[in-house]
């Protein structure tokens, strides 16, 4: 039983995923000086989304990774495969209006079906499975799913269907929820096995892939890059900044654009198959619809992995199976006698629009971040775009990369105090049903 959510060094985080990881190689610090097309700084999604669509279009490229593949947010989060941007697309139509919502509205399913051609393109073993059910406690949430479902079907986006009491249950055998939405494209898996597997298809195309390198100092040069680290150099044409909530000092313009926002997972011992069919019978994965919301779903060996909560500023709460468990047991009051055996946290990044930012710090070095906790799907399609970009395609890169980032009220001193501000306003709301 292993209670701990702290890193120990640079090892991977001691959670679930880890524990059940498939064996990877030791790969190396940086040593001396390397050479490539692009460097990408980040071995998440985002960083092996792009470096694996550059192989693919025949580029050069090298990651440099502070710790290990997939260490930060891609190794620890829910592992669901949910569609969309944090920010509903009813609220940038009425932020950024029709043709950025039109151009949103054309590519947010984009992200899912990038993920399942890695896993079939590459053969990644990730345990994928189909659907998500967004969950409502109360009618007014009902009509915002309602209203959610026809605004997507403006879309050309149709695997929504709604669910009344009795229809949920199909998919979560509880009675706390009023109904619910099903999304038949959406769906879950094991996300640092999805990593680690992206990161085999990375070498097996010939990219390099350093950890324990952390950025050290960046210099643009008259021909590229000099990204430095402890124990060596890499020279490149393009850099590329995919370091999200854990980018640290790599590069400091980038470092107030987002705030590191801690969420927290458990996982129960495995159950046997009677009770994991009885709570989960279709084992999709289930979110529900309030602003700190809860989410949960199935492992492949029968575990319940239960999530939700969130920190701002990134710390990790004293005691992650004391806050998440009564949340745990109010949808499964059955699983009061169920032992935990793992519980962990990790941090995603929150801008504060709540949409990612996709953009240039000048002519060759890119940036993706601010995912705002729908990372899994919007960061397969970024490092899509970022590769496109770099490879002269700066079509839909442009689109994003255009859109005005909105700084935190008072700067990185206040963003932690006023975003923990909002969250009991809407905490608040959430409990009296506003």
């Amino acid at each position: 039983m292993d209670f701990s959510h702290s890193t120990s060094g640079l090892e991977h985080t001691s959670s679930y995923y880890a524990a059940s990881a498939n064996p990877s190689p030791e790969r190396p610090a940086l040593q001396g000086e390397v050479f490539a097309d692009v460097c990408v700084v980040g071995a998440g999604y985002s960083g092996l989304s792009t470096a694996l669509h550059l192989l693919e279009r025949g580029y050069d490229v090298a990651i440099l990774e502070s710790a290990k593949v997939g260490w930060g947010a891609s190794g620890r989060n829910g592992g669901q495969i949910v569609n969309g941007l944090n920010a509903s697309l009813e609220t940038i139509q009425k932020r950024y209006g029709d043709d950025f919502t039109q151009f949103v509205g054309g590519l947010v399913t984009e992200g899912g079906k990038i993920i399942r051609d890695r896993i079939a393109k590459y053969d990644i073993q990730c345990d994928l499975k189909e659907k998500n059910v967004f969950a409502a406690f109360t009618e007014k949430q009902m009509r915002e799913l309602e209203a959610k479902k026809q605004l997507w079907s403006k879309f050309g986006m149709n695997d929504h269907e709604m669910l009344d009491k009795e229809q949920i249950k199909n998919h979560v055998n509880t009675d706390a929820y009023l109904g619910g939405m099903v999304d038949h494209s959406g769906g879950h898996m094991h996300p640092l096995n999805l990593a680690l597997g992206e990161a085999a298809a990375i070498e097996k195309l010939g990219g390099k892939i350093f950890e324990n390198s952390r950025v050290t100092t960046t210099e643009k040069t008259d021909t590229g890059h000099i990204v430095r680290t402890a124990n060596g150099q890499l020279r490149c044409k393009t850099l590329v900044f995919c370091g999200n909530a854990y980018l640290g000092d790599a590069s400091k313009p980038l470092k107030s654009r987002v705030m590191p926002v801690s969420t927290q997972i458990l996982a129960t011992e495995p159950l046997s198959d009677e009770v994991a069919h009885r709570l989960l019978p279709t084992d999709t994965c289930i979110e529900d619809v309030r602003y700190i919301l809860d989410y949960y779903r199935l492992s492949a060996d029968k575990r319940l992995l239960f999530g939700g909560g969130t920190v701002y500023g990134g710390t990790d709460p004293a005691d992650i199976v004391g806050k998440l468990r009564p949340n745990m047991l109010k949808i499964f009051p059955e699983l009061s006698q169920t032992k935990i055996d793992y519980a962990w946290s990790g941090n995603f990044a929150l801008s504060f629009s709540r949409v990612p930012q996709l953009g240039r710090l000048n002519d060759t070095t890119y940036f993706a971040h601010g995912y705002s906790g729908h990372g899994v799907t919007g960061s397969h399609l970024f490092g899509r775009i970022l590769a496109e970009a770099i490879d002269g395609d700066l079509s839909r890169f442009d689109v994003f990369s255009s859109v005005p980032w909105i700084p935190f009220p008072g700067g990185r001193l206040l963003r932690v105090p006023y975003s923990t501000i909002g969250s009991w306003y809407y905490a608040l709301k959430d409990k009296l049903g506003l």
